[in-house]
């Protein structure tokens, strides 16, 4: 019990001190009000959690990557998957414990999601890495785009995305660390951010 109750304090003290405001066009999340106001509006399915994998050091894909194949790829370090571990407590803390979670197919961003704890992870096509291949970047935001615009009018699931930071600058302009998680809606057929939190 002791236990438990310190991962949560120690996760609700996360989210208090790493949510930052950053410029720019989206509006991010800047007091305690507006930050509770974002993790009610993900449960109520009127925002999704946009997350980067958790830390697996390097850039990119080393040669000879295959997507089915984890041992050709960049994968979660010790120290990204106990991250990924401490971002479930961290959710859990904001009153999400069940999610639809959907995952890029590669094995960093599935495994960070089966380590949250929300649910088994869903593969999705459009979460993939277009790093070594731009010309995906269109296609796979576009999807992207329709999925969110879906997820916030249908208003029926708590959704979490786990991708790569790539994909995340393409559809929100924003940078964002291992770990890290983007609040995101639909505002005027556009997205819009309402919180970024840093949980590194």
């Amino acid at each position: 019990m002791i236990v438990s109750l310190s991962r949560k304090l120690f996760a609700a003290c996360l989210v208090s001190i790493h949510v930052m405001v950053l410029g720019g066009a989206n509006t991010v999340v800047a007091d305690d009000t507006q930050r509770v106001g974002a993790w009610q509006a993900v449960k109520a399915g009127e925002a999704v959690v946009l997350m980067r994998h958790a830390l697996a050091p390097g850039v990119g894909d080393p040669p000879g990557f295959e997507a089915g194949n984890c041992e050709t790829q960049r994968n979660l370090s010790d120290k990204g998957r106990a991250q990924a571990r401490a971002i479930g407590d961290v959710l859990r803390a904001n009153g999400i414990d069940e999610a639809q979670v959907l995952s890029s197919e590669w094995c960093r961003c599935l495994d960070t999601a089966e380590l949250l704890g929300l649910g088994q992870p869903t593969p999705a096509e459009m979460l993939n890495s277009f790093f070594a291949d731009r010309h995906n970047e269109p296609r796979q935001t576009t999807a992207l785009r329709k999925a969110l615009e879906h997820w916030v009018a249908d208003k029926s699931e708590t959704v979490v995305l786990v991708t790569h930071q790539v994909n995340i600058t393409a559809l929100t302009g924003q940078f964002v660390g291992s770990g890290d998680m983007l609040i995101v809606t639909m505002t005027d057929d556009q997205p819009e951010v309402l919180a970024s939190i840093r949980t590194d």
